[in-house]
């Protein structure tokens, strides 16, 4: 989206379209942990349905009439994926309905991508594993294909057990972030597991009184995932343990409106972006707000933000090329491409050898 409708809504005082405009804020938002982007022609659809020019049923209507008149040739291109998926979320996240069964969570997961996975609602029946930016390219341990439905009965019948009677806000909001990150570590289908489990987790922080209707999902998505990687994953050799404290913070913000920053590059397992490095930081601030200075004179407020995200993100690796910008903002080829083109073009990034074609890194 170039440019975002949806935060005036969160702010208006007329109920209706203040929740509707959460919902959609949200549910684009949540596609960036996926590495997906959603088209203008979606953006206006949820701007009449916020309206109240036309419901979620004709909404989801629109978008399968357009996608049958318009269908996307490029196989690389998840662009109507992301517009399904996302007036799908919407609607879900408008409902008031909701009963906290693994059956409802399975619901949840073919109500989003029934028409885009042939395993919509249906527990994985293979084991997986997954590369993770934020593991320096290692993988959670999934749940067991042979043991998910038996896993997942057994986590929802321990949280109904539960009792948050007498607990403090610290000690709710740590077993919130244990919940969450074991219903996700499971990861019971093939793909979709985070949307889904965000989904579920807002409509379920619902059901215990919290008013969930902030933007810390939608502009924080990607740092929600791998907040939830950062608590499934153990290198005790090299000193990492799995931890919910990332988490614990995307939900202080969520729930109590406190104000952390939450940066991805944070999360990172080498600890490259620790603070505690204060003494480079320092030696190199001058250069950086210089360089920082010349970026903003140099591209649009938006590029700054891209070229932001992107440090934040890649400045540690040795090597990335145009499917890491992709994945981290959510933009087609051609643009990143073009990007990539323009970062040189500036001194920011620099060509890199033996790791390919098309590879670049940060200058420092």
């Amino acid at each position: 989206m170039n440019k975002d409708p949806f935060k005036e809504y969160i702010k208006e005082s007329e109920p209706s379209k203040r929740d509707k405009g959460y919902a959609w804020h949200t549910a684009i938002g949540l596609q960036a942990v996926d590495g997906l982007r959603t088209s203008e022609y979606l953006v206006r659809t949820a701007v009449r349905n916020i309206e109240g020019e036309i419901t979620f049923e004709e909404a989801n209507e629109i978008l399968k009439s357009y996608y049958e008149e318009n269908p996307v040739r490029d196989a690389e291109d998840r662009t109507e994926e992301a517009d399904k998926v996302s007036a799908r979320i919407a609607a879900l996240l408008s409902e008031r309905a909701f009963s906290f069964t693994p059956n409802e969570y399975l619901s949840v997961h073919r109500k989003l991508f029934t028409g885009i996975y042939p395993h919509a609602g249906c527990i994985r029946d293979y084991n997986i594993t997954k590369k993770e930016w934020v593991l320096d390219g290692a993988t959670v341990l999934y749940g067991s294909a042979t043991e998910l439905r038996a896993t997942l009965d057994y986590d929802f019948s321990e949280e109904k057990k539960f009792s948050y009677k007498d607990l403090s806000m610290d000690e709710i909001i740590h077993h919130l972030a244990v919940f969450v990150s074991r219903l996700w570590q499971i990861h019971v289908f093939g793909e979709g597991n985070t949307r889904t489990t965000a989904v579920f987790f807002i409509k379920y922080l619902r059901t215990l009184g919290f008013d969930v209707t902030s933007d810390i999902f939608a502009e924080n998505a990607w740092y929600f995932r791998n907040s939830l990687v950062r608590a499934n994953y153990n290198d005790l050799k090299n000193g990492i343990h799995e931890t919910t404290e990332y988490l614990e913070v995307f939900l202080r913000n969520l729930l109590l409106n406190e104000n952390h920053p939450l940066h991805n590059r944070t999360l990172h397992i080498s600890g490259t972006f620790k603070e505690a490095k204060k003494a480079n930081i320092d030696v190199k601030k001058a250069n950086i707000e210089t360089r920082k200075a010349n970026i903003e004179d140099a591209f649009t407020e938006k590029t700054t933000a891209h070229i932001q995200m992107l440090r934040d993100a890649l400045s540690s690796r040795t090597a990335f090329g145009r499917s890491d910008v992709q994945r981290v903002l959510g933009l087609k080829p051609t643009r990143s491409s073009e990007l990539l083109r323009e970062m040189a073009a500036h001194g920011i990034i620099q060509h890199v050898t033996g790791h390919g074609k098309g590879k670049y890194r940060f200058r420092q």
